[in-house]
């Protein structure tokens, strides 16, 4: 096993172009860190210009896997991926309404943030993302949204505008 080193999560990361919604009909790529080969296979590696030129296009762009590199959790892929396209926003969909003071799940008493600040997040041990990740967005002034991605339609209200859960800036 080459990989055995390497921690691979399950992540999806879309970014859409604001054409892309209207078009209906728009096509959508897909790419992966580490290439699996098949004559069926529905993806290809990961290239940031081809990335950026399928954007520019009007394409979704979805980006699938971490980075395929030991040590780097599926968040800091997400945000890199991000910052290497010069994403507007991260979406980060979890379990639970947003950012919480403490963990929701555990505690009832826990209040929600409509926002709060990277530092706050780091300072205040929020656990939302790793630090890293977080570091990241922050260093490129990339705001992040973290909602509930359980819900039927959140995702699809998300990507639409709909200011959901907790936003990170």
């Amino acid at each position: 096993m080459p990989f055995s080193s390497t921690k691979l999560s399950p992540y999806f990361v879309i970014f859409i172009s604001p054409s892309s919604f209207v078009n209906h009909n728009t096509s959508a790529v897909l790419f992966v860190s580490i290439l699996i080969v098949s004559d069926r296979s529905l993806s290809i590696p990961y290239i940031r210009l081809k990335a950026i030129r399928h954007l520019e296009k009007g394409r979704i762009v979805i980006f699938a896997a971490g980075t395929g590199n030991p040590y780097f959790t599926t968040d800091t892929a997400a945000s890199l991926r991000a910052a290497e396209i010069d994403a507007d926003i991260v979406l980060k969909s979890t379990r639970v309404e947003g950012v919480y003071s403490s963990d929701p799940e555990k505690n009832d008493n826990a209040d929600l943030y409509s926002q709060i600040s990277y530092k706050d997040v780091v300072e205040k041990k929020l656990g939302v993302m790793d630090l890293t990740a977080i570091t990241l967005c922050e260093e490129n002034k990339m705001p992040i949204r973290v909602f509930d991605g359980t819900q039927n339609t959140n995702i699809y209200n998300v990507l639409t505008g709909n200011e959901l859960g907790t936003l990170i800036n």
